[in-house]
């Protein structure tokens, strides 16, 4: 219990260490689950959606086993969803 009461502390005290690691994990189980549905790996989709370990198993899979390099990665960021189609 005296565990749970520290970790309780010290993110009530650092709360934007949370947000900082929502935000990363959002950002990295989003594009992996993407990727995982358009290459219709229904497996890994199930087992990135299930396990939550903070982006790492995400990136693994980004990188080792979809074979995506950064530049993919940045490409599908780097383009504004809000901006008018032509």
């Amino acid at each position: 219990m005296l565990h749970m009461n520290q970790y309780n502390e010290f993110f009530g005290k650092n709360s934007w260490i949370c947000f900082i690691i929502i935000i990363w994990t959002l950002f990295w189980k989003g594009y992996s689950l993407w990727i995982a549905s358009k290459n219709d790996q229904k497996k890994w989709f199930i087992a990135l959606l299930i396990f939550n370990t903070i982006g790492i198993l995400e990136i693994i899979y980004i990188f080792y086993f979809a074979k995506k390099k950064w530049s993919d990665v940045r490409e599908v960021f780097s383009k504004s969803f809000w901006s008018k189609k032509e």
